[in-house]
């Protein structure tokens, strides 16, 4: 399945592993049942090395045209790949409505909490302190946590891998794309060129025992301001009727004054 495209990324790149991961997962579920999108940035280049259906959409757009698609033909396995800054930035709203619909896709979130493409600038990941192109005198802003917004927002399927477990990775991404509803996996992949932070992470990162009780409690143990343990794994699963779903039962029309009235 690999396209003869010459490999851009850095050498040590975390993209690498994901690459590796996806590569096994899509082996499995097939080629032929599988369409990928992605956006701006360094993760979009994924779309080169692999020989499957595919999209390329704007800045901040990989999970909307991952939702249109499996619209189009619901028995396709749909997966988004998408940067820190290309979805939470850019196409943070696309990201939200997406989870808050159920839409039954994979987002991968490759999260090295920088601008890396356009040669480091800060994301709404980047850690306060953050020395960068846009914020030279280091990052004011405090950091956006990912996995908290998509519970925030109704996810069914919430996840986190490190590029330096490739065997864990490729384990949750095939839960994620076996969920029926909204996965999202966030991959902490760092960026070797301009944050590094492999050393960080091997030295932080632990596996989760199972699903825990409390999500959000252990979701938000890390901060992300390089404080505290970094836990690995599936945080939340739930079932859940999916968009897609409500759409092919044909859901009835909401009668608003009734509704109302009810609510009275």
């Amino acid at each position: 399945m690999d396209l003869n495209t010459k490999n851009t990324w850095c050498p040590g790149c975390g993209n690498f592993a994901i690459e590796k991961a996806v590569k096994k997962v899509i082996e499995k579920i097939g080629e032929e049942n599988t369409v990928i999108t992605a956006g701006i940035g360094c993760h979009g280049k994924i779309i080169d090395y692999l020989n499957v259906s595919s999209f390329y959409g704007l800045h901040g757009r990989p999970v909307i045209t991952a939702t249109g698609i499996k619209i189009g033909n619901p028995d396709l396995n749909v997966i988004a790949f998408t940067g820190d800054g290309d979805s939470l930035n850019e196409g943070v709203s696309h990201l939200v409505h997406a989870v808050k619909r159920n839409s039954d896709i994979t987002v991968i979130l490759h999260e090295n909490r920088n601008f890396a493409l356009t040669v480091k600038q800060f994301t709404a990941t980047s850690p306060r302190g953050f020395i960068s192109n846009s914020s030279p005198s280091g990052n004011i802003e405090d950091p956006i946590n990912p996995l908290a917004l998509v519970y925030a927002s109704g996810g069914t399927f919430i996840a986190r891998g490190f590029s330096g477990n490739v065997y864990q990775l490729q384990d949750l991404i095939m839960q994620g794309v076996k969920h029926k509803g909204f996965s999202f996996i966030e991959v902490l992949q760092p960026c070797v060129a301009w944050f590094d932070t492999y050393d960080d992470y091997r030295e932080k990162t632990y596996n989760l025992e199972g699903v825990p009780k409390d999500p959000l409690r252990k979701i938000n143990e890390w901060n992300y301001e390089n404080g505290g343990k970094i836990p690995l794994g599936v945080f939340h699963k739930e079932e859940k009727e999916s968009f897609e779903e409500k759409m092919s039962r044909g859901d009835k029309k909401i009668n608003t004054k009734e509704f109302l009235k009810n609510k009275a």
